[in-house]
């Protein structure tokens, strides 16, 4: 069978059955008082039920029997998916300590670095390629692991939103894995969790039906950095430490920011808020709909940036990075840890607007 058929059947087939697996989903969530509850840190008003990572996870494993991929490490990347899985599914139903779904996670990482799955090389612009030996290698892929799971975790907090933004990270990650260094192998894998990403998000998007809970946005965590040490780490261009990074960059600098805001604030790391980007963006007066269209938007524009910069030269790639860091810095304005919570560039743009509604109307007028 050919393979972009196989492609196309399976992104199909994961799609349908996630989709569908939402129904029976929603029953047993309610049966199981699975719900999620409004509270103050919390957007919603309506009491809604979680666990839909069931039915991603459901599709996922649908979409993997139909094309079978083959890849290494196969099978403790399996059980180490189970293993997030069922963390999740603990978590929705029973509220776990943070230590407790954290030994959920370390499990998981585990389950796979033990077997040889390791982060055993990274290229950075302008150094080059640096080896990484035991016990470094190990601890850098257990670090980011652990980090990437919990930063899609940490921003699954509006309708739609960690569910649009891992599958805008994992078409970019695809176009890659087709167009630099061919690994049909990871087109596999991100294109059976896009097919289940968005026959779920039908149910999901606002005003969701169901929740994927931490069952999902783990799981999803979770598959994001494996793709990503098995696909992005493993080629050999020059910016092979940096392009992840990009590609994962809505979640990883909302969750990097987000520990710098809480140590300045002198407040517990792990402890939950609401001034994630998302939150922050709402705050300026924007719909849930919106707010979520605007990340989703951010995700795109990142994703763009790094399937570029993968395929630039040096020269383009810097003026890339720059555009980078003027997003990041934007990002940052919005998330409030830099200049005391002052919004420099925010305010620059809101002033331009301003004399263009003004010079609009004087027109009109």
């Amino acid at each position: 069978m050919n393979e972009y058929i196989q492609i196309g059947i399976a992104l199909a087939v994961s799609m349908l059955v996630s989709y569908l697996l939402v129904f029976p989903v929603l029953k047993l969530a309610v049966k199981w008082r699975m719900m999620d509850y409004p509270e103050e840190r919390k957007i919603h008003k309506v009491i809604t039920p979680r666990m839909g990572g069931i039915a991603i996870f459901g599709g996922v494993v649908a979409g993997m029997l139909i094309i079978r991929p083959d890849i290494d490490y196969l099978t403790p990347i399996s059980v180490g998916a189970f293993v997030i899985v069922l963390t999740g599914l603990l978590d929705d139903r029973y509220q776990l300590h943070p230590l407790v779904k954290l030994t959920g996670q370390i499990i998981a990482a585990f389950v796979v670095i033990i077997p040889g799955l390791k982060i055993d090389i990274v290229t950075i612009p302008f150094i080059g390629m640096i080896p990484l030996n035991e016990p470094i290698s190990v601890i850098f892929t257990f670090l980011w692991i652990i980090g990437i799971t919990n930063a899609i975790n940490l921003i699954d907090g509006l309708d739609g939103l960690a569910t649009g933004v891992t599958t805008i990270s994992l078409i970019s990650i695809a176009i890659m894995a087709l167009a630099i260094e061919p690994q049909i192998s990871i087109v596999y894998l991100c294109v059976v969790l896009i097919g289940s990403n968005l026959g779920f998000l039908i149910h999901n998007f606002y005003p969701a039906k169901i929740y994927m809970g931490d069952t999902g946005s783990l799981f999803l965590g979770y598959c994001m950095a494996i793709i990503s040490t098995v696909g992005l780490f493993k080629n050999v261009t020059l910016f092979s430490f940096v392009i992840p990074i990009i590609v994962l960059a809505v979640p990883v600098f909302d969750t990097v920011f987000s520990i710098i805001r809480r140590i300045i604030n002198k407040q517990k790391i792990m402890m939950p808020d609401n001034k994630h980007i998302h939150y922050q963006i709402l705050a300026e007066g924007f719909s849930h709909r919106a707010t979520v269209l605007i990340v989703y938007a951010f995700s795109a524009v990142f994703g763009f940036l790094a399937i570029i910069f993968s395929l630039t030269s040096f020269g383009i790639s810097l003026i890339i990075t720059l555009i980078f860091i003027l997003l990041l810095h934007l990002f940052a304005e919005l998330t409030g840890v830099v200049y005391k919570g002052k919004r420099p560039l925010l305010d620059t743009i809101r002033k331009q607007g301003s004399r263009k509604n003004r010079k609009q109307k004087n027109t009109n007028n």
